[in-house]
């Protein structure tokens, strides 16, 4: 049995670890309040666009009549040959299994596409960490300069198709496969401060990949959230567009009961409802969204600036930026509840250590002190 002071010494230090997964319980949690609001605020400008695309969509034809070609090339559904996988992990540790499901996911995925080459683009120092050691990276080579790249070339080269003209297309593209599974580029420290410029430059690189065919089909791995006790981890197909302001799911998974469970105790102590965001911005959501919805489904014939054609094919590329900025909103959110749920844990397993070193120290305490009594009066029996 250990020593009274080897045991006042775990003590200390186990009461020294649980000061610190409690402060990191409340950081994550006023973060997860943080994320929460963001994911609400960008819903209207999410809604309002799809209704704008829907409205276009009923205006128009999909196919152009006088080429026969379909209006963008996101639309055009071809064999997969070749699939891109954008995996949203985290920047951190300390959240539990939230890192290690989102790995899981994009592996089961993996193994089911099979003997397709699959291109993965992880996001987050986590992502990039892991997918780094088990698949080589590709060879990339950079053709047009930086000022050059960073100019809006959507829809101004090709007649409104929606896709960057000849000239500017030769971004920075693979030269070679480095294997059939293959890591195309990180985004390392993205989740971080999460900025939509940053995601609209990704998004318009993975749509210039679709429309020269250098891809066939692009998917997204992350952890879908609505409430603390709402969430589940999702492979999403965002390309091609099958249908707008439908998800379209490869395969989700829940969260188990136990795991909702400790998620609404987590949210509990640290005074977060459990049913998502504040009951009257939650209202006000549903009312913008309604009211975009009446956009998309009117018989009002709108007269737009630009032909409802070109309008369509320009607009049909912010939709996958808006899928890819709200699929890492949400995501910041779960790893975020998740950090907070594994902390509170931590501190409630260092609660129940503290517990038990102290029963044993006040064991021990009083076994010294019969031990001590026991001498004592077995020595004045010898003396008498």
């Amino acid at each position: 049995m250990a020593s009274v002071l080897d045991l006042k010494r775990r003590i200390r230090s186990v009461k020294n670890t649980r000061q610190i997964t409690k402060a990191m319980k409340m950081v994550s949690a006023a973060r997860l309040r943080r994320a929460q609001e963001r994911a609400l605020n960008s819903r209207p400008y999410a809604q309002m666009l799809i209704s704008m695309l829907q409205s276009l969509k009923r205006r128009i034809e999909l196919v152009d009549p006088t080429t026969g070609e379909i209006r963008s090339p996101l639309l055009v559904t071809r064999e997969q040959k070749t699939v891109l996988l954008v995996v949203v992990a985290g920047d951190k540790g300390f959240a539990g299994a939230f890192n290690a499901n989102i790995f899981k996911a994009a592996n089961q995925f993996i193994a089911f596409e099979g003997d397709r080459q699959i291109d993965i683009e992880p996001v987050g120092r986590k992502a990039r960490d892991h997918f780094r050691k088990k698949y080589p990276a590709a060879i990339i080579e950079e053709h047009v300069p930086t000022e050059q790249r960073g100019r809006d070339s959507f829809g101004e080269r090709d007649g409104g198709r929606g896709v960057a003209g000849e000239e500017e297309e030769q971004a920075s593209r693979p030269v070679e496969r480095a294997g059939q599974i293959q890591v195309t580029g990180d985004h390392p420290g993205i989740l971080e401060k999460l900025e939509f410029k940053r995601i609209d430059e990704i998004s318009r690189d993975i749509v210039r990949r679709y429309a020269r065919e250098e891809i066939d089909g692009v998917y997204v791995v992350y952890n879908e959230f609505k409430s603390v006790i709402s969430q589940r981890l999702v492979v999403e197909r965002i390309l091609p567009i099958l249908e707008i302001g439908r998800q379209d799911i490869a395969q989700a998974q829940e969260l188990s009961k136990e795991e909702r469970e400790r998620a609404a105790e987590a949210a509990a102590s640290a005074g977060i409802t459990i049913t998502g965001l504040a009951e009257e911005s939650e209202a006000d959501a549903e009312q913008a969204e309604e009211e975009a919805k009446k956009f998309g489904t009117s018989e009002v014939d709108y007269i737009y600036e630009q032909p409802p054609a070109e309008l369509f094919a320009s607009l049909l590329p912010r939709y996958v930026t808006i899928q890819l900025y709200h699929a890492m909103l949400e995501s910041v959110a779960a790893e975020h509840a998740a950090r907070m749920t594994a902390m509170d844990s931590a501190s409630n397993n260092a609660s129940d250590m503290i517990d038990s070193y102290t029963l044993a120290m006040n064991r021990a305490r009083q076994a010294a002190i019969t031990k001590e009594i026991i001498e004592i009066v077995s020595g004045a029996a010898a003396l008498s």
